[in-house]
């Protein structure tokens, strides 16, 4: 398990009801972000126009989650238990374990309301379509976010919750 994800998991558990566990974590960032952050190597206007895409995802993103009554911070982690979706507030992550410590729970929703939890590899991280109450909204992940052990977890622990 990586760092992050045990720091997430241990962080987590003031936010937690009795008996509910962290069954897997990541941290992620609203889909757009990294473009909308990335240097200008192209030059001034490249970073300009990338910037400007970026910040129209991000913000599309974030605004499909809070319509789905499911807020997300920027930095956060999203968590999956047994019982719930977690987003939770972090510090920065500046990696090797530093930073990325879990605040606050910002948000959550019963997995009975959780449509989907999917993900697509993306260069060197991935993209994790999250479906609350019918409405899609995009993480993005990098590369060593546990992105699939959450996907499945959350496969997993919605058929417990059927059967």
């Amino acid at each position: 398990m990586a760092r992050a994800e045990t720091k997430i998991k241990d962080g987590a558990a003031p936010f937690l009801e009795d008996g509910e566990e962290v069954l897997g974590a990541f941290v992620g960032r609203p889909r757009g972000w990294t473009q909308s952050n990335a240097s200008a190597g192209g030059g001034a206007l490249a970073g300009l126009v990338g910037g400007t895409i970026g910040g129209k995802k991000q913000e599309k993103n974030m605004a499909a989650a809070e319509e789905s009554g499911f807020e997300l911070p920027n930095p956060m982690a999203l968590a999956i238990t047994e019982r719930r979706l977690l987003a939770l507030k972090i510090s920065s992550p500046i990696g090797l374990g530093l930073g990325g410590d879990v605040k606050e729970l910002t948000s959550s929703a019963p997995l009975s309301d959780v449509d989907s939890i999917e993900v697509k590899r993306l260069a060197a991280g991935k993209t994790v379509t999250v479906t609350v109450r019918g409405v899609p909204f995009v993480l993005e992940v990098g590369a060593g976010g546990n992105a699939k052990g959450v996907a499945e977890a959350f496969e997993s622990a919605k058929g417990a919750a059927a059967a």
